[in-house]
């Protein structure tokens, strides 16, 4: 559909010809050139909103999606199990072979064991822990298999938060009671120790079952930090030394009771960090440095 200009823009030429009027010629041009200063406008409200989106995510969650994907990496993967123990965790005796550095238990020899479970331990340091008013914070566990069949790796178990209770420091009996465990908004838990007790946690998912024949290896992983106790009182965390660890048993079966380590056996004891403000992943795997950077696991 075509538009005629108003009256006011037309013209009558010296032999009584109608044209548009130059005015009307160069208000038309402009109208048609593109508005360089109104997209410029538009872009940049587009970077503003994208700008409070992120800090948004942020602000809710602690963290954005790309720093999620870099707190694990190869190399604290390998420290984990190569090197001494940060700290000596309270109550546990010298004579255990995983007191002072981490130590390779089955591997990935699972035998006629069927399932298998990841798991962690909090203790307070040998030297103690002053801090009466910080939490050990603790979120999304994991398990992974490393097939023989297709050589890659397969998640076996995860959880978001944690199941677990307050065992004595030594196993001893395999004696345990009521932990203090706190639910957090994020669905994590928080957790405190002392007092001759430990927390020895699970994936709340339950053992996973596994095929004895496919295993070329084994990891797990967690994630945990420092929280304040009660936002009431003196923010204590910088005093707090409370040490983690990371392993993983292998079971006869989907619901075998324990039975003095004759139905369960552990795969690995991973090295004992201590916790911090920042989030930190915590980590076992049953292969040799070598094989973990031949194969990476996924990292979180």
């Amino acid at each position: 559909m075509r538009f005629s200009p108003p009256l006011q823009y037309l013209e009558r030429g010296p032999g009584g010809e109608v044209s548009e009027s130059p005015a009307y010629v160069e208000a038309k041009g402009g109208l048609m050139k593109p508005q360089s200063s109104n997209l410029s406008i538009c872009l940049g409200l587009l970077v503003l909103l994208t700008g409070f989106q992120c800090n948004l995510f942020t602000s809710l969650f602690g963290r954005t999606a790309e720093d999620a994907a870099t707190i694990n990496s190869v190399e604290t993967i390998i420290a984990d199990m190569t090197q001494p123990h940060e700290g000596r965790p309270h109550g546990v005796p010298e004579s255990y072979d995983w007191s002072q550095q981490p130590r390779l238990g089955m591997g990935n020899e699972a035998g006629e064991f069927t399932a298998l479970t990841a798991w962690g331990q909090v203790y307070e340091d040998a030297a103690g822990n002053p801090a009466t008013n910080t939490r050990v914070q603790i979120r999304d566990i994991r398990a992974y298999f490393l097939s023989r069949t297709d050589g890659a790796w397969h998640l076996l178990q995860q959880s978001q938060a944690v199941e677990g209770g307050a065992y004595v420091e030594d196993f001893v009996d395999d004696l345990s009671t009521d932990a203090d465990m706190r639910q957090e908004a994020d669905g994590s838990i928080s957790i405190t120790a002392g007092d001759g007790f430990n927390f020895h946690f699970w994936p709340s998912s339950g053992r996973a079952a596994i095929n004895p024949e496919d295993i070329a290896g084994i990891f797990t992983t967690v994630q945990a930090r420092l929280i304040v106790d009660n936002p009431a009182l003196p923010d204590d965390r910088a005093q707090a030394r409370y040490l983690l660890s990371m392993g993983a048993d292998y079971w006869r079966d989907l619901t075998a009771e324990w039975d003095g380590f004759r139905t369960n056996g552990d795969v690995a004891i991973g090295r004992f960090k201590y916790v911090t403000v920042e989030w930190q992943a915590f980590n076992m795997t049953s292969l040799s440095a070598e094989m973990i950077r031949q194969n990476p696991p996924p990292q979180r």
